[in-house]
């Protein structure tokens, strides 16, 4: 069998300002979107896109991410993201991506595990013939672990209720896993995030959230850690943990 072509998958664009917020910095729930879109352009590449994928009623779906970012790039700013798949875990596809600037030094990194997902049932199914999609990368080096499991913390918490709005859905027709990082930072406040960024963030994607749930969201902060969750009923949907860094 011939060895296949896209490997890895590399794209360099410049930071605009929809990609970054108030203080001119890549926004982390963009990060999260740029993630997912050079992952389905490999992914279409490999011959296991969306397109490929939904006429069997599968898509991919997000289980779990942990990101670390040595700094947050600014707008006008190039920054050249690199993605490359690992073999297969049971039913999980870990995903690698890679950030550096235009002098090739690093940004950041990132690791995450993948799922697939009837639409139908909305159950999780095993690799099956996609497994045998993905190329053999053990050759190459990981930049980062794979995603953690997000810690118990203890501190001042912050509760609050929630409902998905219009923005938050995606085509899947559930809240995007993106929105989770935004939902993080709009819990931690302006005033917090004009003189703080995440240094890292883990995120655990335990169950959908669709249009017509309501959500009860939990905030805890102690020192510079910090714990985000929500739960639908006595179900924890998502959960996200990291640590917070003065901005230069």
């Amino acid at each position: 069998m011939s060895e296949p072509l896209y490997k890895s998958y590399e794209q360099t664009f410049t930071l605009l300002t929809r990609d970054c917020d108030f203080t001119g910095h890549w926004r982390p729930g963009a990060i999260l979107e740029c993630m997912q879109e050079v992952a389905g352009v490999h992914s279409a590449l490999l011959g296991c896109g969306r397109d490929d994928l939904i006429r069997q009623n599968i898509v991919w779906v997000l289980s779990r991410c942990e990101i670390h970012m040595n700094r947050y790039p600014v707008i006008g700013e190039p920054v050249t993201v690199s993605t490359y798949p690992m073999p297969v875990r049971r039913y999980f596809f870990p995903r690698y991506f890679v950030f550096t600037n235009r002098r090739g030094e690093l940004i950041g990194s990132a690791g995450s595990l993948w799922l697939l997902l009837d639409i139908r049932t909305r159950h999780m199914l095993p690799p099956g013939d996609v497994a045998r999609l993905i190329p053999d990368n053990t050759d190459l080096s990981i930049p980062t672990y794979l995603p953690a499991t997000v810690g118990a913390l203890q501190g001042d918490e912050f509760v609050s209720e929630y409902q998905p709005v219009y923005t938050d859905l995606d085509i899947n027709g559930h809240v995007n896993n993106t929105r989770y990082a935004d939902w993080l930072c709009n819990a931690l406040g302006v005033s917090l995030m004009r003189s703080w960024e995440p240094e890292n963030l883990i995120l655990n994607y335990n169950a959908e959230i669709l249009p017509e749930h309501k959500v009860v969201l939990h905030r805890v902060l102690r020192d510079q850690d910090f714990r985000f969750s929500a739960f639908v009923g006595e179900k924890a949907a998502f959960e996200v943990g990291g640590r917070l860094r003065p901005r230069i």
